[in-house]
Parts: structure tokens; sequence; C-alpha cells
């Protein structure tokens, strides 16, 4: 019986020596905010393309090197958005588009993604937070274009299709297209490992 207590702190300081083991094999990779980006296209009259640009992306990349697994959480500024005209940008912010005011973010959250895939391409899913709704995504991670990408010197990129009334855009079905193409170019810079 005296024993007891010996075991259990032993046990303690084994578990938290295996938990500090397992956590030193995650790196973290912060998205690098002023090169990532993420484009957006809905067609007009499903012929013109209007297209806009979300320029500040922030989140990281966690990277678990026992699991051989990765996973990307972003957030986008919804008032960081750029277009062809001031009117198209004020039009895209509004209730009716992104309603920037009542809705600053756009989040992302991808399941663990196989480190290879990160090199070969190919699909990813996810949960796309818009507009204070989350659904479950898929997205195509292309071939990098560089050896041994890491998104440092040359950006992970992906492209997807999510659907405007999924997330509560309704407006315009007349003459806008439900489809909104995505395009994300994702760059990082090495955070810290932990």
């Amino acid at each position: 019986m005296p024993r007891t207590p010996y075991c259990i702190v032993l046990l303690l300081a084994l578990a938290c020596a295996l938990a500090h083991a397992d956590a030193s094999r995650v790196q973290t990779l912060a998205l690098d905010s002023t090169r990532s980006r993420v484009d957006f296209e809905v067609k007009v009259l499903w012929l013109v393309g209007v297209h806009g640009r979300f320029g500040h992306v922030e989140g990281a990349i966690a990277i678990d090197h026992f699991r051989n697994s990765a996973t990307v959480d972003a957030t986008i500024d919804t008032n960081m958005v750029s277009m062809r005209t001031h009117g198209h940008e004020d039009w895209v912010k509004s209730e009716e588009f992104f309603d920037a005011r009542h809705y600053p973010h756009i989040h992302f959250v991808s399941e663990a993604i196989p480190l290879r895939r990160l090199q070969s391409g190919g699909e990813i899913e996810g949960l796309l937070t818009l507009r204070g709704v989350t659904k479950k995504v898929q997205l195509e991670l292309a071939e990098p274009t560089c050896p041994a990408a890491s998104g440092n010197d040359c950006p992970v990129e992906a492209i997807g299709t999510i659907r405007r009334g999924d997330f509560g855009m309704r407006s315009r079905h007349g003459t806008l297209s439900d489809k909104v193409e995505l395009s994300f170019a994702i760059y990082t810079a090495i955070e810290q490992a932990r």
C-alpha cells in the first residue's frame, strides 16, 4: 500500500514526459500575412467574371512530424478586399455578399493533411466559416512548381468552389452565379517549434 502514491507520481511523470515528447514533434509555421492571398471570382450572367482578392491572411500551418501530417488554420479579413472598382469592393463587403460589418472574418481549418500531399498535390477537406455559417468544403492542392515547397520560397496553392447560397448569400440569382471560385496562395515564415 505505501507504494501506491509513489506509483501514481511515477505514472504522472511518465505521462508528462510523453506529452512533452509528442508536443516537440509539432512545428508551427506562421502564415506570412503580407504575401499570402485568397482570390475569388463569381460570374455575372454566367459569362463575365467579377474578381476580387483578400490580401490579408493570418494563421498557421501545424506540422505533426510524429503523424506525418499538417493542419492549416487560416483567417481572412473581409474588410481587406481589393477589386477593380471601389463600388465593387463596397458591394462585396455589404450585407448582400460577405457582410463585413457583422462578419469581419472568414475562417478555414483543414483536416489533417498527409505531408506527402503537400508535395504531390491532391484533395484536402476542412471547415469553412463564412457569414457565421460553418460548412465542410473540399479544396484541391496544386502540385508545387518548385522543389521541396514549404510555402516559404514559393506558395502552397489550392483551388476550390463554394456556393453562395450555402452561406446565406441568396440575392441576384437571376444575374449572379451561385458558384464562387476560390484560389489560395499561402506563404509561410517559420514561427517556432513547440
